[in-house]
Formats: structure tokens, C-alpha cells, sequence
């Protein structure tokens, strides 16, 4: 089941302009646009008078018309117009979905309650400017989200599917620790490499050479947000005792899960860093080798759908690696029985 009462990505912000976007979000249709003030709307992409999508339509004074028969709505949902009409039936009222811009992303919440905004995760690295740079970008998966919860609780797997970007040796090679906040539902995933090959995407970008210290430290926010820490600095240099650590580069590489419907996900990522910012040639280098890593996960998790689509059963075998994955899979039965529960307790 879809887990509804969470916040999820639901648009690049810059996606959003008065030109309605339609997405496919947990199922359902929603149809987003900024108005005249550049505030963010998203109304149910479904016109109820004849089933139409409003993202098809247009806006006229920071109203939505529909581009069927003309029917008109404004940024609350509320029916305004009817053609040949005065009287407005009631029933005529589409659905709103709360939207939160930070940054570069933007927020939706899907459940039919109140928003609970205390759930919002807080992310001030997706603002580019004087501390970081930022770049984004999204893809569209044909496959469970859970696929892709498993590939990002995983990073194992860079050595083999994404060799001359990310990939190196160590990382398939390199002891795992694993701590889970069952009450928070975060899962905590580090992996701390000592003198290793330093892959293209960091020496290309940060000018180091050679064996690196390499850090990778996961905090997955069930169900739909995933934070990478990754550290690189010279051999043998850690952070000071006072936490300074200046001569190291910093990156943060974040993931925002958002089922479209049951075999489908977007995957939304963006990377901050600490280092050459305001360099177009490095934010140019990161987003294409982002988007080539990104596709290279894309390609693999859509052949993981298809076998599950042939209906063959297959038998999994986990290993040490896998504990962050399961302790994640773990995490979001949790929260579905939670989740049905509420339903249960509202009949």
C-alpha cells in the first residue's frame, strides 16, 4: 500500500512555472503551477465535470481553466466559473494538496489530514549560494520503490554497476556499521574507507589525486528521504578535534523517493557541495556524471521489475551488506501497519 502520511518530492523547483505540470504521485493525479506571486499550487488533476486533466488547461489570473469545457477553478479548488451558468454546483470542488518549496525541491503531503509540518525534513543544503552549490535532477523508474530503498541502503553496488564514476574497489570491500532509530524510522548506514582510489567524479571536481580518504555516511528517513554525507580528503588527515575539518570536501547527496503508483517511482536527486561553488564547468561536470549514475540505477531496477513481472519467484540471500536494506524494508512495514491502522481507527 501507499504510505500516505508522509511528505514526499513532488516537483523539481524548477519545474513549476504557470504552465500546469501533471505527475502521477502515490496514485493519484495532481496537477502543479506557480501563480502570479510565485507561490506554489497543487490541485487534483481531474476536472469534475467530465473526468478532463486541468494540467491541460491554462491560467488566467491565477486561475485554473479547464481546457475541455471551460470550467474554471482558483488556487483553493474552489469553482468559480461554469460555463452558460450562474449557479455553481458544490460538488464542483476539486481537491488542494499542501506544498512546501525549500530550495530546490518541492514538498507535497498526501494524506487527506492535517499536514503534520514537523515531519518536513529540513534540508538548507538545497539552497545554492554563498555555502553550497547545488545541482538536480530527477528520473522516472518503472519499478517498486522498494527497489530503489534497497539499491540506496546498498552502496556496494557502485563498485560493479557504476565503475569509472563512482565505483571503486574498496567500497564493495569495506565493512558496513548499521544503527536504526525505530521511533525516529531513520536508518543510519556508515562506511569509512582508509587510503583508497579516488574515483573520477571526486578527482575531476576537487583536484585531489591518487589514495583518498573516502566517507560514506547514509541517514534514510523512511519512507521518502535519503541523505548521503560523503567526506574526501587527503590520506591521513580527519576532522580536528574542534570539528573543523577545511581540508577535506564535503558533499551531500540526497534522494527524494516518490512512489507514481505501485511499479513506478521518482527518483529525485540533488548534490550540494562545499567546494568550487559558483563553478559552472564543476556544477556541468556533477550534473552529467549524476544523471549517468542515476540512469545506470534506473537501467538495473527496471530489469529487477520485469523479472518480478515474469512472476518467477525468486529466493534472496542476504549478506552482511544488506543490513542497512533490511533494516529499512523493516522500517516501512512499520509504518504501513501504522498507516492502517489510522484507516482502521477512522471507520
Amino acid at each position: 500500500m501507499f504510505l500516505r502520511h508522509a511528505w514526499y518530492v513532488a516537483a523539481l523547483s524548477s519545474e513549476l512555472s504557470e504552465q500546469p505540470l501533471a505527475r502521477t504521485i502515490l496514485g493519484e493525479h495532481v496537477a502543479m503551477y506557480r501563480d502570479s506571486t510565485g507561490r506554489v499550487v497543487a490541485l487534483a488533476d481531474t476536472c469534475p465535470h467530465r473526468g478532463y486533466p486541468l494540467s491541460l488547461g491554462r491560467l488566467v489570473d491565477d486561475q485554473l481553466v479547464c481546457g475541455y469545457h471551460g470550467f474554471t477553478f482558483d488556487c483553493d479548488g474552489v469553482c468559480v466559473s461554469v460555463p452558460g451558468q450562474d449557479r455553481i454546483p458544490s460538488k464542483l470542488a476539486v481537491r488542494t494538496y499542501p506544498l512546501v518549496e525549500q530550495g530546490a525541491w518541492v514538498w507535497i503531503w498526501m494524506s487527506r489530514e492535517e499536514p503534520d509540518y514537523a515531519r518536513l525534513p529540513e534540508t538548507p543544503w538545497l539552497i545554492d549560494g554563498e555555502e553550497w552549490s547545488v545541482v538536480t535532477g530527477a528520473a522516472k523508474i518503472d519499478a517498486h520503490v522498494g527497489l530503489l530503498v534497497d539499491n540506496l541502503l546498498d552502496l556496494s553496488h557502485e563498485t560493479f554497476l557504476h565503475q569509472g564514476s563512482i565505483g571503486t574497489p574498496e567500497v564493495a570491500t569495506t565493512p558496513i556499521e548499521v544503527e536504526s532509530d525505530e521511533e525516529a524510522k531513520v536508518v543510519n548506514v556508515y562506511r569509512h574507507m582508509s587510503d583508497v582510489e579516488c574515483p573520477p567524479f571526486y578527482a575531476n571536481t576537487t583536484g585531489l589525486r591518487g589514495r583518498i580518504d573516502r566517507w560514506q555516511d547514509i541517514e534514510y528517513f523512511a519512507p521518502s528521504f535519503y541523505k548521503l554525507n560523503s567526506r574526501v580528503a587527503p590520506v591521513g588527515q580527519p576532522p580536528l578535534p574542534d570539528g573543523r575539518d577545511d581540508h577535506a570536501f564535503h558533499m551531500k547527496i540526497f534522494y527524494g523517493l516518490t512512489p507514481s503508483t505501485e511499479t513506478s517511482v521518482w527518483d529525485f536527486w540533488a548534490l550540494s557541495r562545499d567546494f568550487a561553488l559558483g563553478d559552472a564547468e564543476v556544477s556541468n561536470f556533477l550534473e552529467k556524471m549524476q544523471a549517468n549514475v542515476v540512469q545506470e540505477d534506473v537501467d538495473a531496477l527496471n530489469v529487477l521489475q520485469r523479472r518480478a513481472n515474469d512472476g518467477q519467484e525468486i529466493t534472496e540471500v542476504s549478506i552482511k551488506i544488506d543490513r542497512g536494506g533490511l533494516s529499512a524494508r523493516r522500517m516501512l512495514m512499520s509504518l504501513e501497519e501504522a498507516e492502517i491502522a489510522r484507516e482502521l481507527a477512522k471507520k
